[in-house]
């Protein structure tokens, strides 16, 4: 499954310039908030949680929250996200890829999911 979300990096120069921590606590946790150096990648942060709920099929809401994920570095930089126990098994999910990319005003993020669920199976006709 692959989701992809596109957000503008101005938004969240406002929302940060607004709201400081406290407005990234909705969406972050405080590690998370540790990493983010600028506007521009906490815009890349929330475009992967977006892109994540996509791929799932459910959006941010009751059944995927923005605190069932977290962004971490590898220790070469490279982002990843881990998921509570719950999300995994409600789900099934096996393995997550992410690429986080910017380019002038926005930040793009595509995420796959890989699941064992038979609802993932592709349909016949």
């Amino acid at each position: 499954m692959v989701g992809i979300d596109l957000v503008e990096i101005s938004r969240f120069e406002k929302f940060i310039n607004r709201f400081g921590d406290k407005g990234l606590k909705r969406f972050l946790c405080d590690a998370e908030i540790a990493l983010i150096s600028s506007p521009k990648s906490a815009a890349g942060f929330w475009a992967v949680k977006e892109a994540f709920s996509k791929a799932l099929g459910t959006g941010i809401g009751k059944e995927c929250s923005f605190h069932d994920m977290r962004l971490y570095k590898t220790h070469k930089g490279a982002p990843k996200l881990s998921l509570s126990k719950a999300l995994i098994a409600r789900f099934e999910i096996e393995d997550v890829a992410l690429s986080i990319t910017h380019d002038g005003a926005y930040a793009i993020a595509v995420v796959t999911i890989v699941t064992s669920s038979p609802a993932d199976e592709i349909q016949q006709f």
